[in-house]
């Protein structure tokens, strides 16, 4: 199953995994992404409820943002390798 993920997924692991040479990971660095991106999650569907509520179109760009956000995260933070982990955090 992880590797049809991952299949699915390659777009954008491919886009974090990319470079050569040396590399600084943290194993606390892929916990952080796996709490952050289900609060970023969360936080999108909280916009989305308050935004259907009053009708405002343009509540939907934060939403989309944080979807993103939270849905990369989550994506590098389960499926992707080390050096996906230290390069989403800038890989000094």
């Amino acid at each position: 199953m992880k590797n049809i993920l991952i299949k699915l997924f390659s777009p954008i692991l491919q886009r974090f995994e990319k470079g050569e040479g040396d590399y600084n990971y943290s194993p606390s660095r892929r916990v952080i992404l796996l709490v952050v991106g289900p609060l970023m999650l969360l936080l999108s569907v909280g916009i989305l409820a308050v935004a259907s509520s009053t009708g405002e179109l343009a509540a939907l760009v934060p939403v989309l943002v944080f979807f993103a956000v939270g849905a990369v995260a989550m994506i590098v933070g389960t499926l992707g390798s080390d050096r996906a982990v230290a390069n989403i955090w800038g890989n000094k």
